[in-house]
């Protein structure tokens, strides 16, 4: 069951929002080195952070940011439907029961069984934030390594087309099904964890 904080919590969704954010650049531009806007020279903050994206943020008891989803509306602009639809065989899946993942993010400053615990808490969270929102599926793009890990944690996920090459990455669009045997299934694969840390699930609009 999903234990969440909100904006009236001692952790507020501006706070959890900057953490989260900050933990973007950390991890995605000064580790992966990606080509990404920077906003204020510590906040990694692109156009689809925008008033209809949601977010799930898990914290630790100092509202320390421990990893975070990014998600989209896919009946709407998102990455996949607006900068990657070649990744697909087919059309793009869109709709009002599909969310887009972006940004999974693990905070660098844990180690490597934290990280851990924290990816599977987070996977538990958008297994169960899906079923108790009616989201059917899940899409996404990730390296080719990180797909491989994502399609092992259980859950009924498939490629939605063969990789493609973008720069030195390998790139895989992917879809994920959200059912009632979800849950059972990565319990099964070893990833299910009951959340620890606190959920934040903050209004969105970026960091003012």
């Amino acid at each position: 069951m999903l234990r969440s904080v909100d904006e009236k919590a001692a952790i507020d969704g501006d706070t959890a929002l900057r953490a989260m954010f900050r933990a973007r650049k950390e991890v995605f531009i000064d580790l992966l080195k990606w080509d990404l806007p920077v906003l204020a020279g510590e906040f990694e903050v692109d156009q689809f952070d925008d008033p209809a994206a949601e977010y799930l943020i898990l914290l630790d008891g100092r509202g320390g940011h421990r990893a975070s989803a990014r998600l989209l509306r896919t009946d709407r602009s998102h990455l996949l439907g607006d900068l990657y639809p070649h990744l697909c065989a087919g059309p793009v899946p869109a709709g009002p029961t599909i969310r887009e993942i972006t940004r999974f993010c693990l905070d660098r400053n844990q180690r490597a069984m934290e990280r851990r615990s924290a990816r599977n808490q987070l996977v538990t969270a958008l297994a169960e934030h899906a079923l108790a929102n009616g989201i059917t599926a899940y899409t996404g793009v990730a390296d080719v390594e990180w797909f491989d890990q994502v399609r092992r944690f259980g859950w009924a996920c498939e490629a939605l087309g063969q990789p493609v090459r973008h720069g030195r990455q390998w790139l895989t669009a992917l879809h994920i099904t959200i059912d009632a045997d979800t849950i059972e299934s990565l319990r099964l694969g070893g990833t299910y964890e009951p959340l620890d840390y606190a959920l934040a699930m903050p209004a969105a609009g970026g960091v003012q």
